[in-house]
């Protein structure tokens, strides 16, 4: 995309500049369940768990849902309650990407019970978007799983130097395992192992836009090893880890809590297959 530069301190300040995004697609959340937890020896333990009335039946193809449920005392349970969590579950059939969705749990920011029990409340048998939650110029963190690359040796896993040709037995290993005493192999060592599919942070990310017509991004012959993008979508500054189709996760950036704003020039539609 070309856009304004936003930087206060660089030398082309409010000039149009190039920047590389990446885009993710975001189709509405809806609340599977509110859990309430209690304090115990073994940390916090599930009370019980609150399912919406409206279930999509695709959640079927994830766990095995409850036929009826029980009636309970909530008044009673809340004052046993020391957390409220409201658990989610996506909809990738919509944009007809899978059929089984993906189900993960969120806390909540206000201290009191009542108060969280009342919101999430008020979320059962809604939709949640995007742009209700996050705004363009918001810095955000990212959780997303890396691609993964299976079982790796140590030249490739930590860049390792070839050994000599005229080296014994192996050439793409360490030189030692260590000292002779303590009489083990320390985890600082390189050795083969697995690499990549690992739950990684990215923190302060910049939210460059966020669009509910997708007309406006898509590329005349869709995006390489996705398609078109169908739903509500956000564009985030430079790369994310993972590849196409998989689950991202966004939360409020928790090393960074201001906003910029954003002037976007150009968006480039042309085609991305090579």
């Amino acid at each position: 995309i070309m856009l304004k530069d936003p930087n206060p301190n660089s030398p082309t300040k409010n000039e149009s500049i190039f920047m590389p995004v990446t885009v993710i697609e975001c189709p509405p959340l809806k609340t599977y369940s509110i859990r309430l937890y209690q304090n115990s020896d073994n940390g916090l333990q599930l009370i019980t768990e609150i399912l919406s009335p409206k279930l999509d039946k695709e959640l079927s193809r994830k766990i095995n849902l409850p036929k009826k449920q029980k009636e309970r005392n909530i008044e009673s349970l809340l004052s046993k309650c020391v957390e409220v969590r409201i658990c989610f579950y996506t909809q990738p059939k919509s944009i007809k990407l899978k059929k089984k969705p993906e189900i993960f749990e969120m806390g909540l920011s206000t201290k009191d019970i009542k108060q969280q029990y009342e919101f999430a409340k008020n979320l059962l048998d809604k939709e949640i978007r995007i742009h209700e939650i996050f705004k363009q110029g918001q810095f955000i963190d990212i959780h997303a799983v890396t691609k993964g690359k299976g079982l790796q040796g140590a030249v490739k896993r930590f860049g390792v130097t070839l050994k000599s040709h005229k080296s014994e037995k192996k050439r793409r290993s360490a030189g030692n395992l260590g000292s002779w005493t303590p009489k083990k192999v320390s985890f600082r060592i390189p050795q083969k192992g697995q690499m990549g599919y690992h739950t990684r942070t990215e923190f302060n990310k910049l939210i460059v836009d966020i669009g509910t017509s997708p007309e406006k991004i898509n590329p005349k012959d869709g995006f390489p090893h996705y398609g078109l993008v169908q739903a509500d979508y956000i564009l985030i500054k430079g790369s994310i880890p993972g590849p196409q189709k998989r689950l991202i996760r966004f939360a409020e950036a928790f090393r960074n809590h201001k906003s910029i704003p954003i002037d976007i020039n150009y968006i480039s539609v042309e085609s991305k297959q090579r």
